[in-house]
Order: C-alpha cells, then structure tokens, then sequence
C-alpha cells in the first residue's frame, strides 16, 4: 500500500513535469498570445455591428471597448470563425437562455445502400420542442420504403430531382415528381414514399410536427408483413402463404430500386386521382418583395392540405437583414440554405443572446420572442426557411407597430428626455409599413473607422 509521502512526492513530480512541458498544437507561447488582443481589428464596437470573420479570416477574440482579453488555452479555430457572436458576444445580450443552435454537421448520419439521412429533434436540440428536422439524400432510383407515421410530413428539395406517391382517407392516389424548390406535405397517417430521380438523385429537408419524432419510429411496410403471422398476410391478399416466405427483408428503410419510368407509364390500372394536393412549387409562389430581398410564404391559405406547417423561403441581400419581429401563434424553427447570419433573440426579463448560423443549421426561437436575422455579408446572399407548426404563417413588426402607435406615446416611451430624437424617430416610421427585408442600411459619415 502506498503511503501519503509517496503520494505527494508523485503528484509534485507530476505536476512539475506538465508544467515545464512544451506547448503542443494551437497553444503558443505568452507573448506570441496576448499580441492580437491590441492589434484586434473589432475591438473598438460601440454599437455592436456585425463581424463577419469567417469571411474576413479573423480569429474572434472576446474583446470589446477596453474590455476582454485574448485566450491561452486551446480554442477550435474554425468553429470560432463560424460563431463570432459566442466568442465576442454583443453588449447588449444578457441573462442566461439556452441554446437555441445546432448544426446537422454535428448530427449522427445513418448511411444506407446509396443514401443516408441524419436528424435534428429535441434530442439533439432541446429547444426544438414543436419541430424536428430529417436531412436525407437518396441517389438516382433510391427508395425511402413505403412507410407512414403518426406525424405529418413537410418536405423542400434541396437539390436533385424526386417522386413521390401518396395514398388519401378515400383510395385516392396521387404521384408527382419534384425538384429544387418543391414541397409535400403528408397529414399524419398518410402512407407514401419517395424515389431519387435523375443522373444524381436528390436531397431534402423533412419537417415534422413534433420536436420529438424519432426516423426510427415510423411504420414500415416490411416491418409489418413480418410481424404479422403469414397466414394471415396469405388471407388478406388471397394468396397462398408460400408466395410470402421469400419477401424482401426487415427494414428496407432506403434501399437501391429500378430506375421508374414516366409517371403515366407506371400508373396503376387502379389509380385513382386524389381529390387533395399534396405538393407546391414554392419558388413560384407571388414574393412580399422587401427592400433588402424577397419572402414567400406557404401556409394553410395557398398550399390547403399543410394544416400543421407554415412556411417563409426568405432571399436577403448582402448586407440586410429580416426585420424585427415575433410571431405570436409558434416557436420559430429555422434551416439556412446558404449564406452566414447573425440572430439575436430577445426573451423578455432583460434577457437576450445572439447566435450565428451557417448552412446546414438550425436555429429555434420560442414563441413571441422577438429577432431578427442579419445577413453577415456584405457580398453573399442569404437563404433561409423559416418554418412554424402552425396552419398559418404570422409575425408582428416592430417597425409597424411603432407606426400605428399614436406620435406621442411613442415619443413618450422612447425619447421623453431626447425630443429632438423623438421627432426624427415617429417621421421615419409613420407609413407603418413592414419591409419584410431590410435593405442595408447606409453608415453616416464620419464615423472613426475603429467605430465599424
């Protein structure tokens, strides 16, 4: 047994030797460290703008307005690049929220024969409690088994090309094949399947209604038949049971089919059109043109068969941003196609925090939370589906509401001790009209450029 002398002379052995031992990887020495904190170009930011380091190559240092400094310990280069806002945050953010970002690049991906597919639910996001996100890729003729589920189903493409079959409450079929831009919508029970189409198949962003859905939970067509006693399955087609000992085995799930022919070409004699529209061309829908871009809107009004999910495809410029808002009937879940943004989300009780999204993540904002979502750069565009389980797509402006409030009131609130400000303020606002997106707002001259 040892005794308390060894011990201690072992541990102080130890010890001496991690201390005198050399910096390895991203450590380096002290001096070499503390250098960028003084030469940190946002370090000066009294109106905390947005900084775009990843494009710009800047390593984000937390230091701001004299205070801060930079960090010894080890850091993931890359991924503080992609987050300024985490590393540097705003001095307006404050109080304690959760997190309210994931990336499907942290995703567990399940790969299949020619495709694979990974999920975002409240297990890997605990803030997505409505909603819940599949990301799957299904190479040409690949087949996501025939299967339903107790959720309804929302879809975009994201690239490639799609089939789609789907079965109505009244024997109705219905077939139609997408692309780029396209969206379904299968209420809960309702069985189907899809099939990648095309020289490279597709990819799409599945949305269910429930934080809490699980890809491993729904009810496969193979799965059944063989968990239901032969006999029976014989009975119900009226087939002997040995035409039923050689079927495709359990979980199919996403497996290599035959390339399909024409959608008229494989119609069966049976087919009878449904009376329900199951997809919608969303990139055709009419815009709400903004001055810094475009959204368009799917709900329940234009695409009648989504009762559970409404939709906003945002386009925003280099430089824009969508205004600030809340929508008081569902918690915000948001995929970002492409582009970098910035989102500070304001939760009441003095409490806000800003996150920064690349592509592929999702953010979540709690009902009536009020946001924005800046596009971080001055020369890429931004896409954004913002998603809600909800039959109807709403939001307030702040802008608006600050435009149909009567002058003095505002005023009031807001510059009882600055009138000259007020003045400036309520002659801004009163045409009360939403501009969904923002056009970049141009900076007043003469401000130092360590103010930018």
């Amino acid at each position: 047994m040892y005794t308390s002398a060894f011990l201690l002379a072992s541990a102080a052995a130890l010890l001496s030797q991690t201390t005198l031992a050399a910096p390895t990887g991203y450590q380096q020495p002290l001096e070499d460290r503390t250098a960028p904190a003084a030469e940190y170009p946002y370090r000066n930011d009294p109106y905390d703008r947005k900084h775009d380091t990843y494009a710009d190559d800047v390593q984000p240092l937390p230091v701001r307005n004299g205070r801060g400094t930079s960090v010894l310990g080890p850091v993931n280069p890359e991924r503080d690049r992609q987050n300024p806002d985490l590393v540097r945050p705003p001095s307006t953010d404050h109080g304690i929220l959760p997190n309210l970002r994931w990336s499907f690049s942290d995703s567990h991906i399940r790969i299949e024969e020619n495709g694979w597919t990974r999920q975002t639910t409240v297990r890997e996001l605990s803030a997505s409690k409505e909603i819940a996100g599949v990301n799957m890729r299904l190479g040409p003729g690949v087949i996501r088994e025939l299967h339903w589920h107790k959720e309804a189903e929302w879809a975009y493409v994201l690239e490639g090309k799609v089939r789609v079959t789907a079965l109505d409450t009244d024997g109705g079929s219905f077939m139609d094949d997408l692309e780029k831009g396209d969206l379904w919508y299968f209420p809960s029970g309702h069985p189907h399947s899809l099939q990648g189409l095309g020289d490279n198949g597709t990819e799409f962003l599945l949305v269910f209604d429930d934080g809490a859905f699980s890809e491993d939970s729904t009810f496969l067509l193979n799965e059944w038949l063989e968990h239901t006693p032969k006999a029976v399955v014989a009975e119900n087609f009226r087939l002997p049971p040995e035409i039923f000992e050689n079927i495709a085995e359990k979980d199919r799930y996403i497996f290599q089919g035959s390339i399909p022919d024409s959608i008229d070409r494989e119609k069966p004699k049976a087919f009878k059109r449904s009376k329900h529209q199951f997809t919608h061309h969303m990139l055709e829908t009419p815009a709400k043109e903004g001055s810094g871009g475009k959204a368009r809107i799917v709900d329940s009004k234009n695409f009648p068969i989504s009762k559970t999910i409404a939709a906003g495809h945002l386009d925003i410029q280099p430089g824009a941003m969508r205004e600030m808002h809340w929508h008081p009937n569902a918690d915000e879940w948001s995929f970002f196609i492409s582009g970098r943004a910035r989102v500070t989300i304001f939760a009441a009780e003095g409490n806000a925090r800003t996150f920064d999204y690349m592509a592929g993540d999702v953010g979540v904002v709690p009902r009536n939370m009020g946001h924005f979502i800046e596009n971080l750069s001055d020369d890429e565009p931004l896409e954004v589906l913002e998603l809600f389980r909800a039959d109807e797509f709403q939001d307030f402006s702040l802008f608006q509401w600050m435009g149909e409030t009567p002058q003095r009131l505002v005023k009031d609130h807001l510059f009882q001790h600055d009138p000259k400000s007020g003045d400036k303020f309520v002659k801004m606002v009163e045409s009360a009209e939403k501009d969904v997106i923002k056009s970049q707002y141009e900076k007043s001259p003469g401000l130092e450029k360590d103010d930018l």
